[in-house]
């Protein structure tokens, strides 16, 4: 069985990364994982009874500070609630140490009390990894106060380990705070629904809702599943699904999606889907499954961070090597060394850079745009061709009759409408639809229906053959021709609503330098005429499924490409599949489709598009802001360091507050929105 646990107190990826790897080896564990941003523990295993006290012993011994929530208790490794008394007692004694004259026992007994204070945990943690076979950063802290002390530079020493302790503080508030905003961001889950029966109102966990129940959702209160209001009329606020921003107006009648919340007024709900596959479940796992798939640039972090403590000290070793050669004097060597370790660690890269990833994929999913994981965030901020299915994407999809067309004369228009309305009834297709409901009458039936993907209905009705479908001629609007006997006796002319949105999209990729191109199955002239009003740069007409597939192939065997797939229905899940990142329209489409794609739209907003790639665009940069600027400091401050132009306490500053500021700006990524533009004039 897999199991997930809430894990708290971690403040550390690469420590993180050193217990998930320890709690792997243990007998009982099949599988184990830990993410460090969400502060989840999933561990597969056969019995939980067994395993789970061994997770939490080994916890207890790596990570004094984590907490594990099992058993609807939390059981501590180690209460931590003294550590700030332990570390304000350390400061102050410290500052006693070093400003009063003393005794040099009494000197070193003060000094000894308030290194333990001030790293106490530090001390204990790089013991016991040291004696199972790891080293991290909390050793070469470790060393680094033993280093100054033994070297006669005992305030360096005292302020190393106080600096570095609070550093660790200010890194920990600031990540919890990180933490805390992108989880508001993302959590849509309703705390409780209140299903009525006659008078009686009950109020339940969500996942007790059936279909079919009857709940009502009041004022600030969120809508525990999907349904349709049966009475009374409200405001919703749905900016936490789709990211827009005005409110919804419901009344009798209207589909509603869970994890709305209810502005005003009072409804009742008929549940027409259970929590666990509602629309709100749907993002919230779709938000879930995207920490697992990482960026090519986490990744490289993550492989080096595991080797990078062993390469600093080595590296430290040369520095001490070096300056001795050149000084011939041991301690100013040593010193010099222990500054290399200080200013080395790695956290400002293992932190930041996931933190910048995780922020700005909440802040998509804040604004209606679900990115799968930071691998497909990296994609789509460098998408330069993206390919569009036309119904139902940059077009409703809701086709309305244009004319109705007799090609014989003793046919009137009305029964060419009626005949096609016979045949169509058995297709889902929009323009069926569209046709069948322009009929508007009681339908017979017909015979032999044989429904021909992509081009029509061949039927028979009173003892004559007929076939309704496309034609496929070059004429701005789609056209349907019914033919009886092979011999064709009208046509109809449907014409297809351009979204509102479709423009203000297409202009902003246009100008952002990205190749729009339109693929359908529609006749040439319908595929230009849309193209030209909606501003797209190429149309391909005339296009089955596999045509589309085919095409995809043929964009990206240019290497240069790196190519998007637009689409909302299950004959576009190859495509979307295929094309470097795949968009599906809508959280409430077909499964396969949402299951096909990387990202998911939680509306059918196509300008969600480009405010999603100005989104992706801004995380990467924040992410090489930080890596860069992390880099150029610490080999500032080991160079100037190595010279013996800085000392130790320039060196931890500068570690800890490269670390803090790099979380800071990686908040940024959370809180970034895109200008608004103004709207583009099209032909229409």
């Amino acid at each position: 069985m897999t199991k997930k646990y809430k894990i708290k107190g971690l403040d550390c990826p690469v420590c993180t990364k050193n217990l998930e790897k320890k709690i792997n080896e243990l007998d009982c564990v099949k599988q184990a994982s830990i993410d460090f941003l969400k502060g989840v523990l999933t561990i597969e295993c056969e019995d939980e009874e067994v395993t789970m006290p061994k997770v939490i012993n080994l916890a207890s011994i790596l990570e004094p500070d984590v907490v594990i929530e099992y058993k609807k208790h939390n059981i501590r490794s180690k209460k931590f609630s003294l550590d700030l008394l332990f570390l304000v007692l350390g400061l102050a004694l410290s500052v006693v140490t070093l400003t009063i004259k003393m005794p040099a026992a009494l000197y070193w007994i003060s000094f000894i009390i308030s290194a333990l204070l001030l790293g106490y945990k530090t001390y204990y943690k790089a013991l016991v990894l040291l004696f199972k076979g790891t080293i991290n950063e909390n050793f070469l802290v470790t060393l680094s106060v033993i280093g100054a002390a033994a070297v006669g530079e005992s305030m360096d020493a005292l302020m190393v380990i106080a600096l570095y302790s609070v550093g660790k503080l200010l890194e920990s508030i600031a990540l919890n705070k990180s933490k805390k905003s992108i989880e508001e961001l993302t959590n849509l889950k309703p705390d409780y629904a209140v299903i009525i029966n006659g008078e009686e109102e009950t109020k339940v966990d969500p996942s007790s809702v059936k279909i079919g129940d009857i709940i009502v959702v009041r004022p600030g209160e969120k809508i525990a599943v999907d349904g349709v209001v049966t009475n009374g009329e409200a405001s919703l606020d749905t900016q936490s699904l789709t990211g827009e921003s005005l409110p919804t107006n419901v009344s009798a009648g209207s589909e509603v999606l869970s994890g709305a919340i209810v502005i005003d007024g009072v409804l009742y709900i008929k549940a027409t889907t259970l929590a666990s596959t509602s629309t709100a479940a749907k993002i919230m796992e779709l938000i879930e499954q995207a920490s697992d798939k990482k960026s090519k640039t986490e990744t490289v972090i993550s492989k080096i961070s595991k080797w990078y403590t062993l390469g600093v000290i080595i590296l430290a070793v040369a520095v001490w090597g070096i300056v001795f050669a050149v000084t011939k004097n041991f301690n100013t060597a040593l010193y010099r060394g222990l500054i290399f370790l200080v200013v080395s660690c790695p956290c400002a890269f293992a932190i930041s850079v996931p933190l910048a990833y995780f922020s700005g994929l909440g802040n998509a999913s804040k604004k209606g745009i679900l990115i799968k994981g930071s691998n497909y965030l990296d994609a789509l901020a460098k998408l330069n061709v993206i390919a569009f299915d036309k119904t139902g994407t940059i077009t409703t999809g809701e086709f309305e009759i244009v004319e109705v067309k007799s090609l014989d004369k003793n046919i009137k228009e009305k029964d060419v409408l009626f005949l096609s309305a016979i045949g169509e009834q058995y297709s889902l297709h929009p323009l069926a639809k569209a046709i069948v409901n322009g009929c508007g009458k009681k339908l017979p039936k017909a015979t032999n229906v044989k429904e021909v993907a992509g081009k029509g209905v061949h039927f028979e009705y009173k003892n004559a053959k007929y076939f309704v479908g496309r034609h496929n001629k070059n004429a701005s609007n789609t056209l349907v021709e019914l033919t009886k006997n092979d011999e064709s006796i009208g046509e109809i002319v449907l014409s297809d609503k351009i979204k509102e949105q479709s423009r203000l999209a297409i202009d902003k990729l246009n100008r952002m330098g990205i190749q729009t191109i339109m693929l359908t199955g529609d006749n040439e002239g319908v595929a230009n005429a849309v193209a030209e009003k909606v501003g797209i740069s190429q149309a391909k007409a005339k296009l089955l499924p596999s045509d589309k597939f085919e095409y995809i192939q043929s964009l990206k065997s240019n290497k240069n490409n790196v190519v998007g797939y637009v689409g909302d229905g299950i004959n576009d899940a190859p495509s979307l599949t295929l094309s470097d990142v795949g968009i599906s329209m809508g959280i409430r489409g077909s499964s396969a489709t949402i299951e096909a794609s990387d990202v998911v739209l939680a509306t059918d907003n196509l300008d969600k598009i480009p405010e999603g790639i100005l989104v992706s665009k801004f995380t990467r940069k924040i992410v090489w802001q930080n890596i860069l600027f992390a880099a150029i400091v610490k080999i500032t401050f080991l160079t100037l360091g190595a010279l013996g132009i800085t000392g130790m306490l320039a060196a931890v500053i500068a570690d800890v507050g490269v670390t803090v500021l790099a979380i800071l700006n990686s908040l940024r990524s959370l809180h970034y929105s895109p200008k608004k533009t103004k709207k583009p004039h099209h032909k229409q």
